[in-house]
């Protein structure tokens, strides 16, 4: 194996599934948006056309980083994460605002999300914090280390406001915990989404009382036989009534009324019923019409071009985050089984390959690119069947844009680069 050169120690099961999603998202993206059937494929004054010249740019970007020497990824990954905070600060100086959102600079021809370029930053940045401390992630300090390298670029995306790119960070988690990260943080995780929700569902008051009663549950039957101190549960108590007291603050001065009213409409917080019917058919105007684009598609779909809600513009915003009603519109019960079979082999194989690494830096990584597309996958899809609120995150390979599938890429072919390596030296 030694003797191979680069193309052939490269995974091309993976490039193959990594073009044939590519492949089929622009089809799509050009079903959604061709409005003169005249025009040619190679007009780059339409959406289809632009996302061809992003993929010509997301193929330049795979040659560069295929023929940059691998340790340069690892060498270079703090400076990489400093850059993109400073991008990420820049925005509140010289950002362009899109859809309420301050995420991106004006470069003329191209609108640059720095949040994208922060995602490949950050995954690099934490891999090799990781790597570098080797076996030592119980240690309170370099625990604390790496999670600040995750959450600061979340910290100055949320107030853009961008919570939905803010979320995706929160996915390198699963790399901490891959990698040796107490368990027990995981829980403090779901218990804070826990305490949001029922928060902003039940009120502080509630919380609090639920707690309280669950607290004595606790020391009437499991005090002996677990001997729980009381001081610690007594603090944990203490911050968990804190946090739920800064949940109000949060939703009414974080997040926009848009984000609020999602929320509304997700966990049914509105109580009276002509608002919320107008939250329906204004914020939930998306899913609703995504719900019944992929619904009249039945078993087979109605065929390519012929989605008529696609072509009637139903579904706002198909071409990016809802480009997965397209899918089920035109190409039906089986279009949506074939593409979500795709992306499942495409993760499965991410992880046999990330599972084969014998250097820590690669092995980090690939579970860093893993968390983050698949993250963006099920929240995608998760949002566009209504499962869970709008919160504007794109189908990787799939929607419309140029940073998203540009940064997607490179994340996808650094690791197969530094996989490539693996097989260099005949390992």
């Amino acid at each position: 194996m030694s003797g191979k050169g680069l193309f052939g120690r490269l995974d091309w099961l993976t490039v193959f599934l990594y073009a044939f999603l590519v492949l089929i998202g622009w089809v799509n993206i050009y079903s959604t948006t061709l409005s003169d059937p005249n025009a040619s494929l190679f007009d780059f004054s339409t959406l289809y056309g632009k996302q061809l010249f992003f993929i010509g740019l997301a193929f330049a970007g795979i040659i560069l980083v295929l023929f940059i020497e691998t340790n340069f990824f690892e060498r270079f990954a703090s400076i990489f994460y400093i850059i993109s905070m400073v991008l990420l600060l820049g925005l509140f100086v010289f950002g362009k605002t899109i859809a309420g959102a301050t995420s991106w600079y004006d470069l003329g021809f191209f609108n640059l999300q720095p949040s994208e370029l922060a995602k490949v930053a950050t995954a690099l940045a934490l891999a090799k914090y990781l790597s570098d401390i080797q076996t030592d992630i119980k240690n309170r300090k370099h625990q604390m280390y790496a999670l600040i390298i995750i959450l600061l670029p979340a910290l100055l995306i949320l107030p853009q406001p961008d919570p939905g790119s803010s979320l995706i960070y929160f996915s390198l988690f699963f790399v901490l915990f891959r990698e040796g990260f107490p368990l027990y943080y995981l829980g403090i995780l779901l218990t804070m989404v826990v305490l949001f929700a029922t928060t902003l569902m039940f009120g502080t008051v509630w919380v609090a009382i639920g707690l309280a009663i669950l607290t004595t549950l606790i020391f009437i039957f499991k005090r002996k036989s677990t001997k729980i101190p009381i001081l610690p549960l007594t603090g944990v108590i203490t911050i968990s009534i804190l946090f739920s007291l800064s949940v109000g603050f949060v939703y009414e001065n974080v997040f926009e009324q848009r984000h609020r009213d999602r929320f509304a409409l997700w966990l049914s917080l509105e109580k009276d019923e002509k608002k919320l019917e107008e939250i329906r058919k204004t914020i939930g105007y998306n899913t609703y019409q995504s719900e019944k684009a992929i619904e009249s598609g039945g078993f087979f779909g109605k065929g390519f071009l012929e989605g008529t809600r696609t072509k009637g513009d139903f579904v706002p915003e198909q071409h990016t985050d809802y480009i997965f009603s397209s899918v089920g519109e035109e190409w039906g019960f089986m279009g949506t089984v074939t593409v979500i079979l795709l992306f499942s082999f495409f993760f499965l194989r991410l992880i046999y390959i990330a599972e084969r690494q014998k250097n820590d830096f690669s092995r980090m990584f690939g579970y860093g690119v893993i968390s983050i597309l698949l993250i963006h996958y099920f929240i995608n899809i998760g949002m566009v069947i209504g499962l869970l609120p709008t919160i504007g995150v794109p189908l990787p390979f799939f929607s419309y844009g140029g940073s998203g599938l540009i940064f997607f890429t490179m994340l996808l072919f650094i690791f197969l680069k530094l996989d490539s390596n693996r097989l260099k030296d005949g390992i």
